[in-house]
C-alpha cells in the first residue's frame, strides 16, 4: 500500500464561459443558491447517494431502536427474572464490548465484500437477535441473545457511514454525515414512544417481550437496501483494483499506524466520557440530588431534542470549523456538562430539566463529524477497517469507563467520580495532536 495521504484537496470548480447564454446564467445562479441552501448537502447527491443515504439513515435508527429496547425494559426484565443490579448491569456491558468486535468485523468486511453487502448483514444481525430476546425464557439465554445482538448492533453505523461518505462531497460530507448521525435521536425516540405504548396496553412480564419482537422492523429495510442501494461506482472500482485486503493488520503498515492509534485513542476519550455520562448521571441526581424528574418524559424529551438539534448542528460545524476544531469545541463544552450536572441543588427540578437539553446537545454534537473524519483517515481498500476498528475499538474500551467510577464513587461519591466523565474528553482532545485535519478532501 503506498503511503501517500489517503486524500487530496477537492478539486477547484471550473469557471463558467465567458459567453454563457441566458439561461445558462439563471441556471447557474440556481445552483449557487441551491449550494448554500440548508439542504445543498442533499442535492449535491445524486440519485444513488440518495438512495443510500436513506438506508444508511434507516439503518442507523433502527440499530438505535433495537438498542434501546433493552435500558426502556430492563426495569420489568430484572422484576421478571429477579435480577440484582449486577446482573441487569451486565446486559448493557456485553452489548457494548461485543458491539465493539463486530463494528471492526464489518469493516473488515466492507472492504472484502463491499458496503451494502456488509449494511445488510449487520442489519440482519442486530434485528434477528433483537427478536429472540424477546424468546428468551431465562437470564442466561437472553445475555447470549444480546451479545449476539451487539455484534450487528456495532457494525451497522461503521459501515452505513462509509457508505455515505463515498457518495457525499468534499465539502458537504461533514454536514451529510451529521444527519445520518442524527438517526440515533430519531430511533431513540421511537423507542421511547412505542415502549410507552406497549407498557400502557400490557402487562410488565408481557410488554418487555412485544418490545423485543418489534425490533423485527429492520427487515423491511433490509429489503429496500437490496432492491435500490448500490456502492459508489468510483470506491468500488478502486476497491477491485487494490491489491490490499481488509483486515486488522493492514491499518497498521504503510505509515497508517500513527493515524490507527490515535483515532482508536480518540475515540476511546469521547465514547468513554459519554458512557459516563449516560450510565451514572441519572444515577447521581436521584440518589445524591433527589431530583425526581430523571427518566421521566419530561427530561427524556428535553434531552433527545437537544441530540438530534445536536447532530445536525455538529455536522455543520465540522464542515465550517474543521473537524478537529469540531471535536474540540465540543469536549470542552461536554466536559462543562459534567460541572453543571454535579451542582445542582437538591429538588432543583426546573433546572434539571433546562440542563438535559445542553447535555443531549453537546455529547450528540461532538459525534457528528466521526464518520467523515474517520471516513478521510483512510484509503478506500481499507476504510471500512480503518473506521471500523478505530470506532468500536474506542466503544469496547469506553465501555469499562462506567465501571471505574462505580469503583470511584465508593471513595470519591457519585458526584466526584463523575469527574472521571471530563477526563474522557480531554483524552479525546489530546489525541488530536497526531491526527490531521482533512475537511475538504477528496477521498481516494
Amino acid at each position: 500500500m503506498s503511503t501517500t495521504p489517503p486524500y487530496r484537496a477537492a478539486p477547484a470548480a471550473a469557471s463558467a464561459p465567458a459567453a454563457a447564454s441566458a439561461g445558462s446564467d439563471r441556471e447557474g445562479g440556481s445552483a449557487a443558491r441551491e449550494d448554500t441552501g440548508p439542504l445543498a448537502w442533499f442535492r449535491a447527491l445524486d440519485p444513488r447517494g440518495r438512495r443510500a443515504f436513506g438506508g444508511a439513515f434507516g439503518g442507523y435508527a433502527l440499530d438505535s431502536y433495537d438498542f434501546f429496547t433493552l435500558p426502556l425494559s430492563m426495569v420489568a426484565i430484572a422484576a421478571h427474572f429477579g435480577l440484582n443490579s449486577g446482573q441487569t448491569g451486565l446486559l448493557t456491558t456485553v452489548t457494548l464490548v461485543l458491539s465493539g468486535v463486530g463494528g471492526a468485523a464489518a469493516g473488515i468486511l466492507a472492504d472484502r465484500i463491499g458496503r451494502v453487502k456488509a449494511l445488510m448483514i449487520t442489519v440482519i444481525a442486530y434485528a434477528l437477535f433483537t427478536v429472540l430476546c424477546g424468546f428468551a425464557p431465562n437470564y442466561e439465554t437472553l445475555l447470549v441473545f444480546r451479545a449476539l445482538q451487539g455484534l450487528g448492533f456495532g457494525g451497522e453505523w461503521a459501515v452505513g457511514a462509509i457508505l455515505v461518505a463515498e457518495y457525499a462531497t468534499a465539502k458537504h460530507r461533514g454536514r451529510t454525515l451529521g444527519v445520518v448521525q442524527s438517526a440515533w435521536a430519531a430511533g431513540w425516540a421511537l423507542a421511547v414512544l412505542v415502549s410507552t405504548l406497549v407498557f400502557q396496553f400490557l402487562d410488565e412480564a408481557t410488554a418487555w417481550r412485544v418490545l423485543f419482537w418489534t425490533g423485527a422492523l429492520p427487515a423491511l429495510l433490509v429489503l429496500y437496501v437490496r432492491r435500490n442501494v448500490s456502492d459508489a461506482p468510483e470506491a468500488a472500482e478502486r476497491r477491485a483494483e487494490s491489491s490490499a485486503k481488509g483486515s486488522f493488520a493492514a491499518v497498521f503498515r504503510s505509515g497508517l499506524g500513527r493515524t490507527t492509534l490515535f483515532a482508536a485513542l480518540m475515540s476511546t476519550g469521547v465514547q468513554g466520557g459519554y458512557y459516563t455520562l449516560a450510565t451514572w448521571v441519572p444515577t447521581y441526581l436521584k440518589s445524591e440530588r433527589g431530583l425526581t424528574v430523571v427518566g421521566t418524559g419530561g427530561y427524556l424529551a428535553f434531552l433527545i431534542s437537544g441530540a438530534f438539534i445536536g447532530y445536525l448542528t455538529g455536522g455543520l460545524l465540522t464542515d465550517k470549523l474543521g473537524r478537529k476544531r469540531n471535536i474540540v469545541l465540543f469536549a470542552v463544552l461536554s466536559a462543562l456538562c459534567v460541572l453543571a450536572f454535579t451542582n445542582i441543588p437538591s429538588g432543583a427540578n426546573g433546572l434539571l430539566l433546562a440542563l438535559s437539553f445542553p447535555l443531549g446537545f453537546c455529547t450528540s454534537a461532538i459525534f457528528s463529524g466521526f464518520g467523515s473524519f474517520l471516513s478521510e483517515l483512510y484509503p478506500t481498500a481499507v476504510r471500512g477497517t480503518g473506521q471500523g476498528f478505530t470506532y468500536n475499538t474506542g466503544r469496547a474500551v469506553g465501555a469499562f469507563f462506567p465501571s471505574l467510577v462505580g469503583f470511584l464513587a465508593d471513595s470519591w461519591g457519585v458526584g466526584g467520580a463523575l469527574v472521571f466523565g471530563a477526563v474522557g474528553y480531554g483524552i479525546a482532545a489530546l489525541a488530536l495532536i497526531g491526527l490531521p485535519e482533512t475537511r475538504g478532501r477528496e477521498l481516494v
